[in-house]
């Protein structure tokens, strides 16, 4: 595997060794020549040129005239070539139907469950009388990844039972699917075992199996035995999903929320010093005879992800500003795409954009994060004015599922070499972690030609509600740089308060996440490096307090993270220096709370996060109790009138723009001596940074450049966004 220098400046090209994955997915271009007969010199008389499919012979005056073929796309994906198939390890059961699921968003918001005190928890003593009616034995044929092939294990499948009259038929063989055993233990009673990740023995959370054979109107009760986290997102009134065949085709209703007599909680199953834990629900089938199915979240699979990508590629347009590549091959030989979205740049002054990097789907099991992703890509690839801007302005590097493997088998943390990628960052195995060390290596070389100003690795999160951001502390640079990284999440805040939560953001960097890519990226150089953690749940902010985000809540984040990127970058520097002073006042009553605690710890070490753990994530952890901002999260919350909704940031533009420079410079000044007051006992271990930096910080140009000629931008451009 190798990388080659980009192309025009704005597409890093990226091949692996072994182009046999891409005979499957690419065909040769196809050829007009205009009237002209066209032969491969194989057809014709070997005496004349060798046995080979690269020459191609047209007739043209009277005779033949060689030339060779056009090349393959090797790059990217074809715009006549079929979608590369998904490649399994090869001792893996695979059906043949594909499971497909239609779009669909509920009319009102699905409410969280509300526990009633009277649900029951069901134990289940190992019983011989049992009957197993699904088990997947493949998983645990091998100790390691072997090798893949398309489609898995060509075996002809096992039934474990036949189809009784009123038992239910289970199934996960299919893509992204993950069951284990069932074992029927009453009537209308079974009991699940969801697989751990292949090749290792724990992290069992994702749960997608199908259900057939159903009965209407009776009440089932499903019970999973094996989870190991204590704390649980299904205790705070998450509902699991459901899906009906049936109702899809006659009513148009995809995912829904369902579930009575919810329960978590702790059961007997423990095993070697381990706990386990349970999730009961009851359920009653809308039809008879119906194909149904489970899920922990919305399903998002690698073939929808290819399907996505093959759309726009066919689109005459989003094509000629979106370029999609082979970032490397996965150690299952399957593609990770990286996405290079950018006006073509004609110039010699492209090095002038600066980038923006976004990632995705290193952990499989976090379905949000690709919605989120597709969301974002939808705006960004649209025709408004403000996505149009965006191009224009920046240039977006994407890589929106980094773990492939890990979807197509249904794990729900790892990659088939049973590691977390998200820790190995730092690694230098690159036959190991190919997606994390080529992404690693393009971002090195991309900062390398410009400054990236943004990287977001998007994440989900299985035991805090809403959405938020994990950051870098930045204890060891000057006290701006410290309030600037907090900047973009507060915006982001104000742009979508009833789904973004800055009181639960956190930034700091523990010795454990120092192989995350979010950590990694700030290391190399990178100022905002950012996790956005995305709740499996719901909001309990604004009007969408107790309700469950559905796909639609998850894709609007995308538009609202370009349109607090578009206000980061606004040439009118207001919104940004008014962050700056609410992070200030932010940090004042966490100080004057501190000093009547009476509390040694220092002040850049205490996240902004009113959650006393943080064990539910799935990339960021923290022990930190932060009890004494109750008061600031009512504070932050009254402040968040000067930006909050986009009229009222419109007005507080207006109103600005007839302050007069020696205003502006007054208050810059202003803020400049207050950090310097406030960060005048504090040492920077760079020898380079001193108190002159929080000076050079605010005279150094800010990231909005190539936004300045477009005249009153914010006010005049953001037309295009109410109908996101």
């Amino acid at each position: 595997m190798s990388e080659d220098s980009e192309k025009e400046d704005y597409s890093d090209r990226t091949i692996s060794d072994d182009e046999s994955d891409e005979d499957n997915f690419m065909k040769f271009v196809s050829e007009d020549i205009h009237r002209c007969a066209l032969l491969t010199a194989d057809s014709t008389s070997e005496s004349f040129f060798p046995r080979t499919t690269q020459i191609l012979l047209e007739y043209q005056l009277g005779r033949w005239v060689p030339r060779l073929r056009e090349p393959r796309d090797l790059y990217g994906v074809s715009s006549s070539g079929p979608l590369s198939p998904t490649r399994w390890p090869y001792h893996c059961e695979v059906i043949d139907e594909k499971v497909q699921h239609i779009d669909w968003t509920p009319s009102h918001p699905e409410p969280v469950y509300i526990p009633s005190g009277l649900e029951m928890e069901p134990l289940y003593p190992n019983s011989r009388e049992d009957t197993v009616v699904y088990l997947a034995e493949d998983a645990y044929k091998e100790p390691c990844f072997v090798y893949s092939r398309v489609g898995g294990n060509r075996t002809p499948l096992k039934q474990p039972v036949d189809n009784y009259d009123n038992t239910l038929t289970f199934e996960a063989r299919f893509e992204s699917g993950n069951l284990q055993k069932v074992v029927k233990v009453a009537e209308y009673e079974y009991q699940l075992t969801v697989r751990p990740d292949l090749f290792t023995n724990k992290h069992t959370q994702w749960y997608y199996f199908q259900v057939t054979n159903t009965q209407a109107g009776i009440v089932y009760r499903f019970t999973i035995i094996n989870f190991t986290k204590p704390a649980s997102l299904y205790n705070r009134g998450m509902r699991p999903l459901f899906y009906s065949e049936k109702e899809a085709k006659t009513h148009n209703i995809g995912w829904q929320r369902i579930g009575d007599q919810i329960k978590y909680y702790r059961n007997n199953q423990g095993q070697e010093g381990r706990h386990y834990f349970s999730l009961t629900w009851t359920f009653q089938f809308p039809h008879n005879k119906d194909t149904c199915y489970f899920a922990h979240c919305y399903p998002y699979t690698y073939t929808n992800l290819q399907e996505y990508l093959s759309t726009i590629n066919h689109d005459s347009v989003r094509s000629k500003f979106c370029k999609i590549r082979v970032l490397c091959h996965t150690i299952a030989r399957n593609m990770v795409y990286v996405l290079t979205i950018t006006t073509p740049l004609k110039n010699t002054d492209s090095r002038k954009r600066k980038a923006v990097i976004l990632t995705a789907r290193v952990h499989p099991g976090e379905t949000n994060s690709s919605w989120i992703m597709k969301g974002f890509l939808d705006y960004i690839l649209g025709d408004s004015s403000d996505a149009q801007l965006l191009r224009d302005t920046f240039i977006f590097k994407v890589v929106p599922m980094l773990n492939p493997d890990g979807v197509i088998v249904g794990n729900y943390r790892c990659s088939l070499a049973g590691r977390d990628l998200n820790r190995n960052y730092t690694s230098l195995l690159k036959e190991s972690f190919p997606s994390v060390w080529y992404t690693r290596n393009m971002i090195h070389r991309l900062m390398e030609k410009r400054e990236v100003i943004l990287y977001c690795d998007l994440h989900g999160h299985s035991r805090k509600e809403n959405i938020f951001m994990y950051g870098c502390d930045g204890s060891d640079r000057c006290k701006a740089l410290y309030l600037q990284q907090r900047i973009f999440p507060l915006m982001l805040s104000k742009n979508c308060p009833d789904k973004f939560s800055f009181s639960a953001c956190k930034f700091n960097v523990q010795k454990s996440k120092e192989g995350t890519g979010r950590v990694v990226m700030w290391k190399m150089g990178i100022r905002n490096s950012f996790t956005m953690e995305a709740t499996f749940c719901g909001s309990t902010l604004g009007n969408k307090r107790g309700t469950h985000f559905n796909t639609k809540d998850l894709e609007s984040m995308g538009y609202h993270f370009c349109d607090s990127l578009l206000d980061y970058c606004d040439p009118d520097r207001t919104k940004y220096y008014q962050c700056l002073k609410e992070l200030e006042e932010m940090e004042k009553h966490i100080n004057l709370e501190k000093i009547l605690e009476d509390s040694d710890t220092s002040l850049k070490e205490v996240p902004l996060d009113l959650e006393s753990s943080s064990r539910g994530s799935d990339s960021s952890e923290s022990n930190e109790s932060q009890t004494y901002l109750l008061k600031l999260t009512s504070q932050i919350k009254n402040k968040k009138k000067h930006l909050n909704t986009k009229k009222e940031r419109n007005s507080v533009i207006a109103s600005h723009q007839n302050i007069g420079e020696e205003q502006e410079a007054c208050d810059k000044g202003h803020l400049v001596q207050r950090h310097r007051e406030s960060n005048s006992d504090v040492k920077d271990i760079k020898p380079n940074v001193s108190d002159v930096c929080i000076c050079d910080y605010f005279r150094r140009p800010l990231p909005n450049q190539g936004l300045a000629p477009k005249t009153g931008f914010r006010s005049s451009v953001k037309t295009n966004k109410d109908g996101c």
